[in-house]
């Protein structure tokens, strides 16, 4: 079974994506980490953050791993890149 979910890309994802959001058809359950192979097989530029990238869902930090997600329609995904500053 699957969901459609929003997913949003921020700063260094956005640009090796080339836009900002889209909506994804994934597999309900799912861990982190597939989710992330699902996203980089329509995105292949962004593989090179995947060590250090960190997902939101639904506005909770997951690290890529294991952690088994059961997503809902409509859910948010944020990919959130390493953000630089000082």
């Amino acid at each position: 079974m699957c969901s459609s979910v929003s997913v949003l890309y921020f700063a260094r994802s956005a640009e090796l994506a080339g836009l900002r959001c889209e909506t994804l058809s994934v597999p309900r359950q799912i861990t982190s980490l597939q989710l992330w192979e699902e996203i980089v097989k329509i995105h292949p530029r962004l593989a090179v953050i995947r060590d250090q990238v960190v997902f939101a869902v639904q506005q909770e930090y997951v690290l890529l791993g294991d952690q088994l997600l059961v997503l809902q329609p409509g859910d948010e995904v944020a990919i959130i890149p390493p953000i630089s500053g000082g």
